[in-house]
């Protein structure tokens, strides 16, 4: 079989540190009667060691020529292949408890972010390799510079850990930026997070538009300083310096729209 040629447009980067994809497939620790999904399978590098320890796992990928490949190598028993766009893809209708992996491909992952934050309740969890930058903002911390508006819907979604460093030197070709594997368990909604996600949205964005801008300045089409005052939040503050819990507290003043 002809070697393949990983094309740009797919932003394709095949793993091929054997003791990375080992950490990878120990984190996730896959078992017989668990529903795997892995997003953009690549040459196999993730889906073989899964496939040695399930028996059967579903993928989702874009590239016909790597669908004829991996069409090649495994059975339709063994792996089911869904050949789509995996921001187009209905992941519902694979039923509750999902459990998703995948090397995603750089230049579609935040929107893919945004999909699974829509996707959460019906996941069980996530094993994802990322652009670093990304990750580290997805764990990001208030009063931090990589704090922003991913960080806190994520986190109000999820609860996340960064797990692995992985290198350039990891993949074929090398990418131009670090990556790292981060966790995503969806978080049960307790009392003091109960919110209507589109007004968070809402509040969210207009927060992080002009980050440098005090709260005062970005949320005054939402909230006057003295709605912000009774939310407990300083107006002359940035929106990187509110926790998750602040931003949940000003969402629901907001009215729900139906």
């Amino acid at each position: 079989m002809a070697a393949h040629i990983p094309r740009k447009r797919f932003g394709q980067h095949f793993l091929v540190d054997q003791s990375i994809i080992t950490s990878i497939v120990d984190a996730i620790n896959p078992l017989p009667n668990e529903r795997l999904l892995e997003i953009g399978p690549g040459l196999g590098a993730i889906t073989r060691p899964l496939l040695e320890r399930i028996p059967k796992l579903m993928a989702v990928e874009l590239d016909r020529d790597v669908v004829q490949r991996l069409k090649q190598q495994f059975s339709s028993e063994r792996l089911e292949l869904f050949e789509a766009d995996a921001l187009q893809f209905d992941f519902e209708a694979l039923g509750p408890q999902l459990r998703i992996v995948g090397n995603l491909p750089y230049n579609i992952s935040t929107p893919l972010l945004f999909r699974f934050a829509d996707l959460a309740l019906g996941m069980r969890d996530g094993h994802f390799m990322l652009q670093k930058e990304v990750v580290d903002r997805m764990v990001a911390l208030p009063r931090s510079s990589d704090y922003s508006r991913l960080s806190v819907l994520l986190q109000w979604h999820f609860h996340m850990e960064l797990l692995i460093d992985v290198p350039p030197e990891s993949f074929d070709p090398p990418p131009k930026v670090d990556s790292a594997v981060v966790r995503l368990i969806p978080r049960e909604r307790d009392s003091n997070l109960q919110v209507n996600e589109h007004n968070l949205r809402k509040v969210l964005s207009a927060a992080f538009s002009q980050r440098r801008k005090m709260l005062r300045s970005t949320l005054k089409p939402l909230f006057s300083e003295q709605e912000l005052e009774c939310q407990s939040v300083v107006p002359t503050a940035r929106a990187e310096e509110l926790s998750l819990d602040d931003f949940v507290r000003l969402a629901r003043t907001l009215p729900v729209n139906h």
